[in-house]
């Protein structure tokens, strides 16, 4: 038994040092809800109070960083971690993760015509987040990918486990 638990141990971190397509989607989908979360509500909150697109997309940029953060950090706090180290920990897992992900959501929401003036009750508003979003996530798994395979990213949280 004790050698069982021993090989399963092995082999999940054999499989986020290398950092298996797998294991980098789920940590893109980690790093989506948080982005996700902060990116909706500071769409929403900057188109329902009609700030201008700027001010739009740097409230949405903020709030993703604070919820992306935060998920990351509590489950971290949870285990025991002193918060510095946990602070420490959550920047080193995620930083690199949402800053990709912000960059391809947001240029994507500025290219798709009239997203960003469309109202909260248009198709194309939902219709362009969705997307962006889609797309983010595909292009930050390679990112993520390439992060756990060299012992960074999620794969410092990992090692919290």
């Amino acid at each position: 038994m004790d050698t069982t638990t021993h090989t399963h141990h092995a082999s999940r971190t054999f499989a986020a040092t290398k950092g298996s397509w797998g294991e980098a989607a789920r940590a893109t989908l980690h790093c989506l809800t948080g982005c996700a979360i902060g990116e909706v509500l500071g769409l929403v909150l900057g188109t329902a109070l009609g700030l201008s697109t700027g001010a739009t997309i740097a409230l949405a940029i903020a709030l993703a960083f604070v919820f992306g953060y935060a998920l990351t950090l509590t489950p971290v706090l949870r285990s025991g971690v002193a918060l510095k180290a946990a602070l420490a920990v959550t920047l080193a897992a995620d930083t690199v993760s949402i800053t990709v992900m912000e960059l391809v959501d947001n240029s994507v929401m500025l290219l798709v015509p009239g997203a960003m003036d469309a109202g909260l009750g248009s198709m194309l508003f939902w219709g362009a987040l969705a997307f962006s979003l889609a797309v983010a996530f595909v292009l930050t798994v390679p990112v993520n990918r390439w992060l756990i395979s060299r012992g960074r990213g999620h794969a410092v949280v990992h090692g919290l486990h």
